[in-house]
């Protein structure tokens, strides 16, 4: 276990950062946190770190949304369960595939909803808001 405050967006976006750049594909990162906590821009920064140069944005509306990674076979997933009515709805998603995919890094924003069908390689974050600003990452895996 990791635990980290970081002081702004920009320290939150580099921790991602540094998850992504050390990403070989397989990874499954399940973050967990209320509103406002900052998984989306851990998630951000996690897409840049391996490689994706397009905009990520949250997948609210959309469940999930696959990016590919500039000059690789590998994609990134970023799902956001926080609409899903059970894990089932993932399921129906074909997100077990994806989990089996060593060409996948997942990231999972509302985490906690689907909690039932993570895979055991998944690496649980959890993100608190303690100010405007500052944010408490507990991380659970290896970097």
């Amino acid at each position: 276990m990791l635990k980290i405050i970081t002081k702004n967006d920009q320290d939150t976006f580099n921790f991602g950062l540094k998850l992504g750049k050390n990403c070989q594909g397989g990874e499954v990162f399940a973050l967990c946190g209320d509103l406002g906590a900052g998984k989306t821009k851990l998630a951000q920064g996690l897409a840049r770190g391996l490689g994706v140069e397009e905009r990520v944005t949250s997948p609210t509306f959309n469940i999930l949304k696959t990016y590919l990674v500039s000059g690789s076979e590998r994609i990134f997933c970023h799902i956001d369960a926080y609409r899903l009515r059970s894990a089932q709805d993932l399921v129906s998603l074909g997100i077990e595939e994806l989990f089996a995919s060593q060409q996948a890094v997942i990231v999972i924003e509302w985490a906690d909803k689907v909690k039932k069908i993570w895979p055991l390689k998944a690496r649980q974050i959890k993100i608190r808001a303690l100010s405007e600003q500052r944010r408490e990452i507990i991380y659970y895996g290896r970097i």
